[in-house]
């Protein structure tokens, strides 16, 4: 099964095929692609930052005498409710984004997201209004779980539609390890609260300023996308008359479904790694090993930073020696890295030898880098955004939420059960990587 961008309007150009596949980066490919990336960053720190503030929230958005057990889990349900709605809000940016244009839809999300996060440090908390609270807190999270939905998605169609052929793979790297580093952004600044204020000032007033900073600079990152220009790729499609009629999804359930299977697959390795060895692991750490929490976070952090290094990395090599050998190959090195880190941790070794370990095991979860490539040469140009939203998102939803259940369920049964599912997971994409055929080029 060989993928690749097809048409759906009559052949193209050779001459415009050619173009785009010739061409060296320019001034204003890294313009588009900085832009996209800072997005993205602060998109994803909009959507993350929730989580570092769940037990304040806890607090101050539930009745204070209810049991705390049921005060988490209602938190928690607030926060999952933005990984549930995501098909939803990437199904219909898509839809818009592939018969009206990529630019306005990428501008949308980011908005989309800016206004209830900073809605989100403005909110009245329980005690002011009541039962409102909660209520307006999950509408808050839903509308911010609606527009990551179509961030990620159109920013891989955005910046690959706009970059030379050949440089898909770096553009989607880099562009996957700025979204990466939103998370990062998030961990920093709850340190940097926590540090900066004692508990009664965060309950009071610190809390909310993440949320309002994080809103402000997403609306200032809508104003730069302004600048952006539409993909050339749309605007060839819109010359020819050739975007899609009526529903793209039908399209691509009717005639992609090879490519969305394929997409699926690769989206659960990319969520299973990032929330088992990247979110997980600093629980886990503290729980079964006995780390101290502050060495946890750490070992979390550098992880991060290695992990935004290797996305772009892993973007490079797939552009020069193709997706399917750096993801068989990351894959392979991600979980022989990931055992090592996991022994040494059960034989108490020292800081610095599960540090080193845990900084490579982040480094090769980047191998994801390599995965857009592959999901945006799957589907045609008239639905390549909703293809890889459909995809996505879905796959996302189920894999995302069922990945922390199953590992805490496992848990008990065997501590080795993180290590079981990470290498499950990624034999299954190499094997299921293992149908692409050479290097696929966006045309």
């Amino acid at each position: 099964m060989t993928f690749s961008a097809g048409t759906s309007g009559g052949a193209r150009s050779s001459a415009v095929i050619q173009h785009r596949i010739n061409r060296n980066l320019g001034r204003r490919d890294y313009f588009t692609l900085a832009l996209a990336a800072l997005g993205g960053a602060l998109e994803f720190y909009d959507f993350v930052i929730f989580v570092f503030f769940i037990s304040v929230l806890g607090k101050l958005f539930f009745p204070p005498g209810i049991p705390e057990w049921i005060r988490q889990a209602q938190t928690f349900g607030i926060f999952a409710a933005g990984y549930l709605i995501r098909p939803i809000g990437g199904i219909v940016l898509a839809h818009f984004g592939d018969l009206f244009g990529r630019k306005k839809m990428f501008a949308l999300s980011v908005l989309l997201m800016s206004v209830p996060t900073l809605a989100l440090g403005l909110l009245p908390t329980y005690q002011t209004i009541g039962v409102f609270a909660p209520l307006l807190l999950l509408l808050m999270r839903l509308l911010q779980g609606a527009a990551v939905g179509g961030e990620v998605p159109g920013a891989w169609v955005f910046v690959s539609e706009h970059v030379p052929a050949r440089r898909v793979g770096l553009a989607c790297g880099i562009l996957t390890g700025g979204l990466t580093a939103g998370i990062l952004l998030g961990s920093l600044v709850a340190t940097w609260i926590n540090t900066m204020f004692d508990t009664t000032q965060v309950l009071t007033f610190a809390w909310r300023l993440p949320f309002i900073v994080g809103g402000l600079f997403g609306i200032v990152a809508m104003y730069l996308r302004r600048w952006l220009e539409e993909t050339p790729v749309f605007n060839e499609l819109k010359g020819r008359k050739a975007l899609a009629s009526g529903a793209p999804i039908k399209s691509v359930l009717r005639e992609h479904r090879g490519a969305v299977a394929l997409s699926m697959v690769l989206t659960w390795m990319l969520s299973a790694t990032i929330i088992v060895i990247i979110l997980m692991m600093p629980t886990l750490m503290q729980k079964v090993f006995g780390i101290a929490p502050r060495l946890a976070l750490l070992g979390s952090s550098v992880a991060t930073v290695c992990l935004t290094i290797g996305c772009a990395l892993a973007g490079i090599l797939s552009d020069r020696y193709g997706p399917r050998t750096v993801i068989q190959l990351g894959a392979t090195i991600l979980c022989v890295s990931y055992i090592a880190l996991y022994h040494q941790l059960m034989i108490g070794a020292s800081v610095a030898t599960w540090l080193s370990l845990y900084a490579l095991s982040g480094f090769m979860v980047g191998t994801i880098g390599a995965i857009p490539l592959l999901m945006v040469t799957a589907f045609p140009a008239a639905v390549r955004f909703s293809g890889i939203s459909f995809s996505y998102n879905v796959a996302y939803a189920a894999f995302g939420g069922l990945t922390p259940i199953l590992i805490s369920l496992a848990i008990p049964i065997t501590p080795y059960a993180p290590i079981v599912y990470v290498i499950g997971v990624c034999a299954i994409a190499a094997v299921a990587v293992s149908f692409v055929r050479g290097k696929p080029v966006l045309t």
